[in-house]
């Protein structure tokens, strides 16, 4: 298959003032969307100004990685953007491209590999799906009744704890609450992080 989209010429799009792009090969007009869906399948794509003929592929395809970033879409840490910046104007910036090109390119190709011994590797240490869920559950109700903690509403707060068992967040165990709210914030970073 890769050797078919060789053979193929790349789409042709054009990019006009009003920043609008314009695919030739379906005559329609695309969005950044459309082109990352693109690579994504495998198409090969040239973007030249529609004005100059000049090419600008290079800057769609990093608008593209921006866009996505901008999105939660984190790939790039911010420590690898850094040293990418430093190597600019550096007597060895020319080794960088032909780097991350091998790098990326040997990636693609174990990338299925990988992906394999991913979820061998998972499904051996984590065969009970159905204990995960639980654990799922269990995580969303401390979840809630920490937020319900935060709330607010100090009347309703007031009614749930009046008719909350004897001993549970009434002077109980604090230890335990400690634990929980320590965990929870765990939890919240982690999904901080995700973004």
């Amino acid at each position: 298959m890769a050797e078919q989209q060789a053979a193929k010429p790349p789409v042709t799009i054009k990019k006009y003032a009003n920043r609008r792009l314009y695919n030739t090969a379906t005559s329609s007009y695309v969005t950044l969307d459309h082109l990352c869906q693109m690579v994504k399948e495998g198409t090969d794509f040239v973007v030249y100004d529609a004005k100059t003929g000049e090419d600008i592929t290079r800057s769609v395809l990093t608008q593209i990685i921006v866009e996505e970033e901008a999105k939660g879409q984190n790939l790039l840490p911010i420590s690898f953007l850094r040293q990418l910046i430093s190597f600019y104007g550096d007597n060895l910036q020319w080794l960088v491209p032909g780097y991350l090109e091998h790098s990326m390119k040997s990636f693609a190709r174990n990338q299925e590999q990988m992906r394999k011994y991913m979820q061998d590797a998972l499904g051996g240490l984590f065969p009970f799906g159905g204990q995960f869920e639980e654990m799922s559950k269990q995580n969303m109700a401390l979840f809630e009744r920490a937020m319900k903690m935060f709330s607010p509403f100090p009347a309703e707060q007031q009614g749930e704890a009046a008719a909350a068992k004897p001993g549970e967040a009434q002077g109980g165990d604090i230890d335990t609450l400690k634990e929980r709210l320590n965990a929870l914030q765990r939890e919240i970073e982690q999904l901080t992080k995700k973004r």
